[in-house]
């Protein structure tokens, strides 16, 4: 019973009407302390109404502890919307898996290099991509430069590897010389490298020169070529490195025991041994005649360190005058292939 009200005795109606509110007032302020304590609100209810106003006390009450599981909507039909379940968002589809051959894919070029106007942009994967699965490994590969080139992918058949092992990109002109370049192989290879200077040497067999156009300025060497029988490839290579001295076997080409020894200043151009190098015989006979097993051989006087010094790998040999071209597989002979002959060799062609 709450105090300020006697009992034993009727209230009367007149007489004491003051007491009778004040009795009121400390119910009300009773109600809203222990609404508070609750934690519920002192505007709980529908339509604005105070629960402790409302006609239906009890109605009010159990307004009041529904509310504090689901807030009140004052409009019925907004209210009917809100109890529905909520849909259940679908499930984004996944990516499918890259193919496997991208986990472990080379590249020709490391990231950081400056390489020469020939160089292509070669991949080389662990085992042979089937001929049905080629177009989705070449959608995952993306080339993007700092100028507008237009090139293509195409499979190369390499020398010394099965089909569907190498795939190349390149441009349909040489690179432009400062050109920055970035490659990526599905989601795990990028790299990023950048086009030097240009340098392209014109190689004729007949005449037994060397023309070196480098940046626009042009010198003359004299060289020595592949004997006959021995010929030295025809068309265009590109060098894919050079070392200060290499062992060359001329059993490892097919020759027998006809030499074997090291060589300084070499410059190579094909998977198959064609060097660019210095060889003593070029001291009598370069400008004069072929006499090497296939290689191109320059005076020991200086000439091949001097051209060596200056070569880089994406430099541009190219051979005239020849019989048989070199094949394209057969280190960088990418270029051997007209436009149309390149781009037939893409699976999205």
């Amino acid at each position: 019973m709450i105090s300020g009200v006697r009992t034993g005795r009727p209230a009367r109606s007149t007489g004491r009407p003051a007491r009778v509110r004040s009795a009121v007032a400390v119910c009300a302020a009773a109600a809203a302390v222990a609404l508070a304590l609750t934690g519920c609100s002192a505007q709980a209810g529908t339509g604005g109404t105070n629960g402790a106003n409302s006609t239906n006390g009890s109605a009010g009450d159990t307004e009041g502890t529904a509310d504090q599981k689901q807030p009140a909507v004052a409009d019925p039909a907004a209210r009917r919307a809100n109890t529905q379940a909520k849909p259940t968002p679908s499930a984004t589809p996944s990516a499918a898996p890259e193919p496997a051959v991208l986990k472990n894919v080379r590249i020709n070029v490391a990231d950081g290099q400056t390489v020469d106007v020939g160089m292509p942009i070669s991949l080389t994967f662990d085992q042979p991509v089937p001929d049905t699965e080629r177009a989705a490994v070449e959608r995952l590969l993306a080339v993007s430069t700092s100028t507008g080139v237009t090139g293509s992918w195409s499979w190369v058949k390499d020398r010394n590897l099965l089909d569907g092992q190498r795939i190349d990109y390149r441009p349909r002109q040489f690179w432009a010389p400062g050109t920055k370049v970035t490659v990526r192989a599905g989601s795990g290879v990028t790299r990023n490298f950048k086009i030097g200077r240009s340098l392209v040497a014109i190689v004729d067999v007949r005449t037994h020169t060397m023309t070196v156009d480098k940046d626009g300025t042009t010198r003359q060497i004299p060289i020595t070529a592949g004997a006959p029988g021995m010929d030295t490839w025809n068309g265009t290579m590109v060098v894919s490195d050079k070392q200060r001295r290499v062992l060359m076997d001329s059993r490892t080409v097919g020759y027998g025991d006809a030499y074997k020894g090291y060589y300084s200043y070499a410059v190579h151009l094909t998977t198959s041994g064609t060097y660019l190098h210095q060889n003593p015989k070029a001291d009598t006979y370069a400008g004069r005649q072929n006499v090497t097993h296939g290689c191109i051989g320059l005076a020991t006087d200086g000439t091949a360190r001097r051209f060596y010094e200056e070569v880089i790998p994406g430099d541009v040999v190219r051979v005239t005058g020849s019989t048989e071209t070199v094949a394209a597989g057969n280190g960088y002979g990418d270029w051997n292939l007209d436009w149309e002959e390149w781009r037939a060799g893409s699976a999205l062609r």
